[in-house]
C-alpha cells in the first residue's frame, strides 16, 4: 500500500510540473527597421525637399513609435523636430498615412483622436510597410505643405523599397 502512495505521489508531481509549463508556448517573430534604411530614407527625404527649395526635418520611427532616426534639417525651425515626430507616430499607430486622419476627422469631427498623446492631425508622412506589416513610419515637417513633406517622404520610401521585401 505505501509503495502506491509513493507511486500516485510521483505521479500527481510529474502531471502538476507539465501543467504548469506551456505545451506550445509561441513567441512573436518579426522584421524591424535597421538604422541603415532610416539613416538613407531621411536623406533621401531631406535631399528631396532640398532641390525643390524646401528645408525640412526628419523622423523615422519604428514598430513600436519609438525614434529610430531623427534630423533637424538646415535652416528649419525649431518646431519642425518635434512636427516630423508627431507626424511619423500617428503614421504608424493608425497604419495610415498622417493625412489620412485629416480626412478622418473632418468625417466625423467627434472622434477625439487629435486629443492623444503625439498625435497630429497633418499631411507629412507615411507607414513603413512590408507587405500588410507596418514596420514604422517617417514623417518631414517645413515644407509650405503638407503635401509636399509627404512628397519627400515619400521619395525616402521608394529610395529603400527594395529592401523591404
Amino acid at each position: 500500500m505505501r509503495s502506491f502512495g509513493i507511486r500516485f505521489a510521483a505521479l500527481a508531481l510529474v502531471s502538476a510540473c507539465a501543467a504548469a509549463t506551456p505545451a506550445s508556448a509561441q513567441l512573436l517573430s518579426h522584421k524591424d527597421l535597421t538604422s541603415s534604411i532610416a539613416f538613407t530614407i531621411a536623406e533621401t527625404a531631406i535631399e528631396t525637399c532640398k532641390a525643390n527649395g524646401y528645408a525640412v526635418s526628419v523622423t523615422v520611427v519604428g514598430r513600436s513609435g519609438e525614434i529610430i532616426l531623427q534630423v533637424r534639417g538646415d535652416n528649419t525651425g525649431p518646431h519642425t523636430v518635434e512636427n516630423s515626430f508627431r507626424k511619423a507616430y500617428t503614421a504608424r499607430t493608425f497604419r495610415i498615412p498622417s493625412g489620412d486622419l485629416v480626412d478622418r476627422l473632418k468625417a466625423d469631427p467627434t472622434l477625439g483622436l487629435i486629443h492623444l498623446t503625439n498625435v497630429i492631425a497633418n499631411r507629412g508622412a507615411l507607414p513603413i510597410k512590408l507587405g500588410d506589416d507596418v514596420l514604422g513610419a517617417a514623417g518631414a515637417s517645413g515644407a509650405p505643405g503638407g503635401e509636399k513633406d509627404e512628397a519627400c517622404v515619400k521619395a525616402g520610401l521608394d529610395k529603400v523599397a527594395d529592401q523591404l521585401k
